[in-house]
This record gives structure tokens, C-alpha cells and sequence, in this order.
């Protein structure tokens, strides 16, 4: 059986079961584990970042949006196909997709990363493509963090009061896109942290080479819903979490490492369920979620304090305008940020 029918055949089973035992369960960590990530994430931000980011309201309001791409599924068949693919990445046992690209090497954009699969025979849609989902994802926040900063200072630089006004509101309005955005960059990160959505052998082992007879039970949904819900709790997850951690790199390569250390899970989360199933909340089981979940936590915190940093030097609006020179009070940059047509 080929892998695409393979990945349909696992998806209407999983479907199947969540309509039977999971009642609204999406196929990423479920609804708890996903809600942990984005609250746990937000509620350790250091103190550089802004006010608004770090209230309570600001936790509360992250995880639950950091379930929002799961609960966009099932808009049609044009939305879903072009989405679904950005929650896993297949990768196989010799660290590359599909047989194609390395993740240590991954192409520059997915245009690429497409190109390169089909030149082995498979495509993105296939193998999933996660880690552009993430970039992408961060990309969008620190230019998101960047307009805002502008719109702060210009609130309080700028001459014309009308314009001040404006800046101001679009701040405010900008919190709110903030938080949305940040909700999307914790969904992908959080699915990062799953090991089953980092691996070829994402629902039982599957047909290849299985010396040590690995299940092939459909072990997917019953871990990642269901068991987290009833067995980890958010103070365990928080206990586990690491320090923050900058590692002075591009965010292409930050991601390939965080996606290659989930990897490395995925035999220990097989040789676990040989050894027992996850039932009953064995302490085992719930220490490894816990430190999968701590994981997806930690480095969204981590990822959201480097966007912040980022966008420092970032330009934003058209002509493009720097936050240096607006919080110099060297220009007013209405007509860049409103628009001047």
C-alpha cells in the first residue's frame, strides 16, 4: 500500500474512533495538551515583553487560540487540503522526508522543499511541512511585534494629534491580531513537540522494517487526547519545562533542531508502549507526555521572546520605516502605516 493511502487509511480510522470515543477531538495534541502549551508558554514570557502579552488574559486567551488551527478543519476541501499538511512532517528513519530532502538541510522555501520531494516521487501535501508552518508562522508574529512597536512610539512622538489618535487604535487593534497570530505560531509548535507528528511512524509503525516488533496499534489519537486529558496536569508540564534558551541562530535552523530532538522520541515513546500500554494513567506514560508538552512549551515561550527581539529592527509599512528613527521622533510615519496610495 502506498504511503498516501496508508496516510488516508490511518486518518478514517482515527476519524472514525474520535466520532466514536473522542467526541470534537482534532488530530494534533487534543484540545488539553495544545492549551497547556499556549497558556504555560505565555504565563513564563519574561518581563521585556510587553504588558498586554503577559496578563492573565493574555494566557487564557492564547490557549485557547492556540487550538484555533485544529478547529478551522472541516472548512472545504480547498482550505482543508491546503492546511492539513501543515501539522506533520514524515520523517523517516534516516533523517530525511520521504526519502528526499534531510531536516538538517532542509530547501529555503517550500516551493523548493516541493520541488526536491518530487524529485523522488512524493510532494509536500504527502510528507507534510511542518517546519515552514513554524517559520512561517514566527515570521508573521515578529513582523506583527514590529508594527506594533511603531504604532506605540508614534503614539507618543508624532506632532499631529489625529495621527497620534490613529497610532494609538492601531496598536490597541494590533493586540488583538498579536495574540491571534501567537495562537497559530503555539499550534505549530505544539505539534512539533508530538512525536508521532514528526515521524514517519506516526500511528503504529507501519510497513517497514519492524526488528523489534513495534505495535502497530493506532496509537495516535488515544495518546494525544484522551490519556492527556485525564493523566498530566499543567503543574507537571510547568515542572519540566527548561530554561530559556537562544540559540543564536537563524529561526530555519532553530526549528530543524527542536523538530530533530522530538524525533529522537518516537523510539522511546514505541519501546514505552511495548513494554506497556498507555492505560490508567501509568506514571511513565504521564511523565513522557509531560516532557513532550514541556517541550512544545518551552520553545514557544523561547520563539516568542526571539520574535519580539527581532522585530526591533524591523521595518514596517510602505515606504518602509524603522522604529529607530520614529522613537527619534525623526518622522512621523502616518502616510507609510495608514496609507498614502
Amino acid at each position: 500500500m502506498n504511503r498516501r493511502l496508508i496516510r488516508r487509511a490511518s486518518r478514517l480510522v482515527l476519524s472514525l474512533a474520535g466520532a466514536a470515543l473522542f467526541a470534537g477531538h482534532a488530530l494534533a495534541w487534543g484540545s488539553t495538551g495544545h492549551r497547556i502549551i499556549g497558556r504555560l508558554a505565555i504565563a513564563t514570557l519574561p518581563g521585556e515583553l510587553p504588558a498586554f502579552l503577559r496578563s492573565a488574559g493574555a494566557v487564557q486567551a492564547v490557549g485557547e487560540l492556540a487550538r484555533e488551527p485544529d478547529r478551522w478543519k472541516g472548512a472545504g476541501k480547498v482550505h482543508d487540503s491546503e492546511r492539513d499538511p501543515a501539522h506533520f512532517l514524515d520523517l523517516g528513519d534516516d533523517g530525511r522526508v520521504l526519502g528526499g530532502p534531510a531536516l538538517d538541510a532542509l530547501p529555503a522555501t517550500r516551493e523548493a522543499y516541493d520541488t526536491a520531494l518530487r524529485a523522488v516521487g512524493a510532494d509536500s501535501w504527502k510528507a507534510g511541512w511542518l517546519p515552514y508552518a513554524i517559520v512561517d508562522a514566527w515570521q508573521q508574529l515578529t513582523k506583527d511585534f514590529a508594527y506594533w512597536r511603531v504604532d506605540t512610539a508614534a503614539a507618543r512622538t508624532v506632532a499631529d494629534p489625529s495621527h497620534r489618535a490613529w497610532f494609538a487604535g492601531d496598536a490597541q487593534a494590533r493586540q488583538a491580531l498579536i495574540l491571534r497570530d501567537l495562537g497559530v505560531l503555539g499550534h505549530y509548535v505544539g505539534d512539533g513537540s508530538q512525536p508521532l507528528h514528526v515521524s514517519e511512524h506516526f500511528n503504529g509503525w507501519g510497513p517497514f522494517p519492524n526488528p523489534r516488533g513495534f505495535t502497530q496499534d493506532r496509537v495516535h489519537a488515544p495518546f494525544e487526547g484522551i490519556f492527556v486529558r485525564d493523566f498530566v496536569s499543567v503543574g507537571a508540564v510547568r515542572a519540566d519545562m527548561t530554561p530559556y534558551s537562544d540559540c543564536r541562530c537563524p529561526i530555519e535552523q532553530r526549528v530543524e533542531t527542536y523538530l530533530a530532538a522530538t524525533n529522537r522520541a518516537v523510539t522511546p515513546f514505541y519501546e514505552l508502549y511495548k513494554a506497556r500500554p498507555f492505560a490508567g494513567g501509568d506514571a511513565r506514560w504521564r511523565a513522557f507526555a509531560a516532557r513532550r508538552l514541556a517541550a512544545g512549551a518551552s520553545e514557544l515561550r523561547d520563539e516568542v521572546v526571539l520574535a519580539w527581539r527581532a522585530s526591533a529592527a524591523g521595518q514596517v509599512g510602505w515606504p518602509p520605516v524603522s522604529l529607530a528613527d520614529v522613537q527619534a521622533g525623526k518622522l512621523d510615519p502616518f502616510d507609510s502605516l495608514f496609507g498614502a496610495d
